[in-house]
């Protein structure tokens, strides 16, 4: 049983962000780039299953849409634990792109379960998995927050609207992860590290698929207000802020 963890390079989350080009463009100038937390995460769970030697599980690989300024992110990864890596040597411009790119290269390997973040920490999509397990024609769970391998079934816990579901499935499996499916991410150590160096990145050139959007231009949040303080003796004249200004009553 081989599972694949699907990893992004993500600005470190301390990153101030600069734009440049007429604000079209990240400036990538200094960013610290990491393993996107839910990723790492999904990574930990996948080598926690893999220490079981009950699991049956013989590789944890890492799969990555980027081009080569990416690969110390995907060496990180490899250090942590994973066995091996794939790279689709391309810029990841769109969430169907990268779903697109996966695919292909995943339709020419064979992994029972499939792992990927519930979002990225940049852009926040929420896309790829369930829209990689289209692609690909098997099953995905969103929301997953546990799992554990059973009689030759997933067991899968979700975090739904006042309590969890625990569901199972048959594999081939995308399961979506988030918070709560490790709890914490694995540290790489110095062997690790050592071992990581030699480690193989197969390298594949894209598909036919191309970016479905565009960015025009990025815009920062609106700074705060500053804050205003309303002596406790005069309510009345909160409940007319909160009446007028702020438009919350």
């Amino acid at each position: 049983m081989n599972i694949l963890v699907c990893i992004s390079n993500v600005p470190d989350t301390t990153t101030k962000v600069k734009f440049i080009d007429d604000s079209k463009k990240l400036d990538t100038a200094g960013i610290q780039w990491i393993i996107n937390p839910w990723d790492e995460l999904s990574l930990t769970r996948a080598l926690e299953l893999k220490d079981d030697p009950a699991n049956g599980i013989q590789k944890v690989t890492v799969a990555h849409v980027g081009l080569v300024g990416s690969e110390p992110t995907i060496r990180k990864a490899l250090a942590i634990g994973a066995d091996d890596a794939i790279r689709i040597n391309a810029d990841p411009t769109d969430g169907i792109f990268v779903a697109a790119q996966l695919a292909e290269a995943l339709k020419k390997e064979s992994y029972d379960l499939i792992l990927c973040g519930i979002e990225s920490s940049d852009y926040n999509g929420s896309m790829v998995g369930g829209m990689l397990a289209e692609f690909l024609g098997i099953p995905s769970v969103s929301s997953v927050s546990a799992i554990r391998f059973e009689n030759g079934q997933v067991i899968l816990t979700r975090e739904i609207d006042g309590g969890k579901e625990v569901i199972s499935s048959a594999i081939p499996l995308v399961a979506i992860v988030q918070k709560g499916i490790a709890k914490e991410p694995r540290i790489a150590a110095m062997r690790g590290i050592m071992m990581a160096r030699s480690k193989p990145i197969k390298v594949s050139e894209p598909g036919g698929s191309s970016a479905m959007t565009e960015v025009l231009v990025y815009e920062k949040p609106q700074p705060r207000a500053a804050c205003k303080y309303i002596d406790p003796e005069n309510p009345k004249l909160l409940v007319e802020l909160l009446q007028n200004e702020a438009k919350v009553i």
